[in-house]
């Protein structure tokens, strides 16, 4: 058995997205693209200056996006004629795949708004397939509790609790886990996969070498290994996410991740002469 063990600690950078909503974004930025994950971005604030503008419809094709709300609403509508409210602990999971176009904007004008948006990539083989999305009330996500710890398995297994996403090509992992101080978690994550922890908020130590104590807002990359151990040392909330590396090209542009430069120009041909939506 090889423990886990701190790759990198990054502090998220600052940024802004859609009409001028503020964020963090780490994954993205540093790392540019830690495969399967293309970005990550935590948006929160109790200034609804912060967030009001929202991110108007915009196009998107060859990945995946993962929204997850953990305070506030949103008003989701895309090209398939889907649409709905995105309240607190649901989850939207979407593939993009030929094209979409969509909108997230806030359903509240004040209050506290707080959540992640997960970009996965998507193989060459999928990047053409049809869209689709998975949209997750917060009871219907599987959760596990004992004496020390609450967790919500979006994706993945915890013991016997077992998340809703599941059968997708890259076996993805996704927990939000609630750790009480003096406390740990442990868990067994596959060796072929590029994992990490992003801590919300509280104090934790990750495997068993000296490192900084890490708090607040914090994106940790972790090596390969198949045992995680994280300790609380004040309470804590965090999520893990790994996933298996997909091992292709990409070409980045924009809202558009493709494999080659010409497949960028396509999805912007496409979209500027109304035939992204298939």
């Amino acid at each position: 058995m090889t423990d886990i063990e701190i790759k990198q600690i990054i502090k998220p950078f600052p940024a802004t997205d859609g009409a001028g909503v503020k964020l963090k974004r780490s994954i993205g930025v540093e790392p540019d693209y830690f495969d399967p994950f293309l970005m990550l971005d935590e948006f929160g604030s109790e200034d609804s200056k912060d967030y009001i503008a929202g991110f108007p419809s915009h196009p998107h094709r060859g990945i995946e996006t993962v929204t997850y709300m953990l305070a506030g609403e949103f008003e989701h509508k895309d090209s398939t004629g889907g649409e709905g409210k995105m309240m607190a602990g649901d989850v939207q999971w979407m593939k993009t795949g030929s094209g979409i176009i969509h909108s997230e904007m806030p359903a509240m004008k004040e209050g506290k708004l707080h959540g992640f948006q997960l970009w996965i990539n998507m193989p060459a083989s999928l990047k053409m397939s049809k869209p689709e999305y998975h949209y997750l009330d917060a009871d219907e996500i599987s959760k596990y509790s004992d004496s020390d710890k609450a967790i919500k398995v979006i994706a993945g297994r915890y013991k016997d609790t077992e998340g809703p996403i599941n059968k997708h090509n890259v076996e993805p992992i996704y927990l939000d886990v609630e750790l009480q101080k003096e406390k740990e978690f442990q868990f067994s994550i596959p060796e072929t996969h590029n994992s990490f922890i992003y801590l919300i908020n509280g104090t934790i130590k990750i495997g068993n070498n000296t490192n900084d104590i890490i708090e607040g807002s914090t994106l940790i990359l972790l090596t390969k290994g198949d045992m995680l151990k994280v300790s609380a040392v004040k309470d804590a909330k965090f999520l893990v996410i790994a996933g298996k590396p997909i091992g292709e090209t990409i070409a980045r542009g924009g809202p558009f991740v493709m494999n080659t430069k010409s497949e960028i120009i396509q999805a912007i041909n496409d979209y500027n002469n109304g035939k992204f939506v298939r």
